[in-house]
């Protein structure tokens, strides 16, 4: 549909517009559809094609949600607030709609709910023909310019109109992968209606080194742990690990980004560290060289470390440690073996910095939540605006958790503007 037919065939005035056409804002139309039929729900987006995030989301396959979401997966805003937002639409009832729309999920490891077709646009393409049957109109190539209030109402000005509705939704995401759309622009809009602003960083991103032993491991992939020493909240993280040529990727370094990168942006001192055998300590490792050190003096440090680690990494940190991958493990001096277990249960990250927005799954920051009713998702500062999704400072971890919070906020506000048009 070209600019001209989107102004030719939607009317000056809406019951309720969404800005923006993603998981949030799609959800939210939707709930309010469902749950008063007859309204006239517009959706702007600036994009030409909507959904781009949904589609690239979980390797093209879309994680929907997990099994198990709580408050305690999600950092940003007060935990109560974002318990009150999930106990609205838990994650069974996000898998009920769905499978209501066409879209069977099956569960994966650690609670992953993915769609039975392995297509993110399976789910695209389901919330698309929902929104169809609702009769909600999807505007696209629509950048909404400003929101202006007015005579009690909100004027929504795009480049080629202005629609006028008593409320207008944001969910415009925040600044991860730039080019879907999600710019930044909605928190604009948000300051210009008298709201705040968390300052933002990358989250769930690929960290860059500064040292060259990731350019060596590009491509190797293993089980890790990560620890966050330092910052306002240490953690700890446990999943697959990706060497890459610009640094490392991969589940559990993905989840730890984020903690890392608001300690930076806090000017906190912060470090990240790297336990390539999960579940041992210093202590426990050096009693296994002991007793492989009994048991079998004349096998190889090498050939030791590749029953647990991939050759590559396991021959790069016997090397780091000043050894040969073929020296005897009998050979091994006390020191040299305490040294040894030290570099590889405690090897610290050169962090230099994240790939940024561009890379970034999700946006660590952005409107406060205590900005908004949980109970209802509207404004505490403008009458007539709700917020939704990631525009609010809240993220969730890797697994699903940040598609659930879309449905669920979406649904809240879905059903607090329903009721809102009843009274009206």
């Amino acid at each position: 549909m070209s600019r001209s037919d989107v102004r030719e065939s939607l009317a000056s005035e809406a019951d309720a517009v969404v800005v923006g056409a993603g998981a949030a804002g799609l959800a939210t139309a939707i709930f309010t559809a469902r749950a008063r039929p007859g309204l006239r729900v517009v959706c702007f987006d600036g994009a030409r094609t909507v959904g781009a995030k949904i589609l690239i989301s979980g390797g093209t396959r879309c994680n929907v949600t997990n099994r198990v979401v709580t408050e305690r997966d999600f950092w940003g805003g007060r935990s109560r607030a974002v318990k009150a937002v999930l106990r609205a639409f838990p994650a069974e009832r996000a898998a009920d709609f769905f499978a209501e729309i066409g879209v069977n999920l099956h569960e994966e490891e650690g609670g992953k709910l993915f769609p039975d077709s392995n297509l993110a646009r399976t789910v695209l393409d389901a919330l698309l023909a929902e929104c169809a049957r609702l009769g909600v109109a999807i505007a696209t190539s629509q950048r909404v310019e400003d929101i202006r209030p007015a005579d009690g109402v909100l004027h929504v000005v795009t480049r080629d109109q202005v629609v006028t509705a008593p409320v207008v939704v944001l969910a415009t995401g925040g600044c991860s992968v730039p080019k879907s759309g999600s710019d930044g622009f909605g928190y604009e809009l948000a300051r210009r209606l008298g709201h705040g602003h968390v300052p933002v960083t990358p989250a769930l991103v690929p960290l860059v080194l500064s040292d060259g032993v990731h350019a060596r491991l590009s491509g190797v992939s293993h089980a890790a742990d990560i620890s966050l020493i330092g910052g306002a909240q240490p953690g700890r993280w446990r999943g697959q690990l990706l060497w890459t040529h610009f640094g490392v990727s991969g589940p559990v370094v993905l989840d730890a980004s984020r903690h890392w990168l608001r300690a930076v942006h806090d000017g906190r001192t912060a470090e990240l560290v790297l336990n390539l055998l999960p579940g041992e300590t210093v202590e426990s490792l050096e009693r296994l060289l002991v007793d492989a050190t009994e048991r079998h003096p004349r096998r190889a440090l090498g050939s030791f470390f590749r029953s647990r680690l991939p050759a590559a990494v396991a021959a790069t940190w016997v090397e780091q440690a000043g050894l040969a991958p073929a020296l005897p493990i009998g050979q091994l001096s006390r020191g040299a073996r305490r040294k040894l277990a030290e570099s590889l249960i405690r090897s610290p990250l050169d962090v230099r910095g994240s790939r940024g927005f561009n890379y970034a799954e999700v946006t660590a920051g952005g409107v406060p939540l205590d900005e908004i009713d949980p109970a209802t998702m509207v404004s505490r500062v403008r009458e007539g605006l709700y917020l939704v999704g990631e525009v609010l400072d809240i993220d969730g971890r890797l697994g699903g958790f940040n598609f659930q919070w879309a449905w669920a906020s979406g649904f809240v506000a879905g059903q607090a503007i329903a009721r809102r048009a009843a009274q009206l």
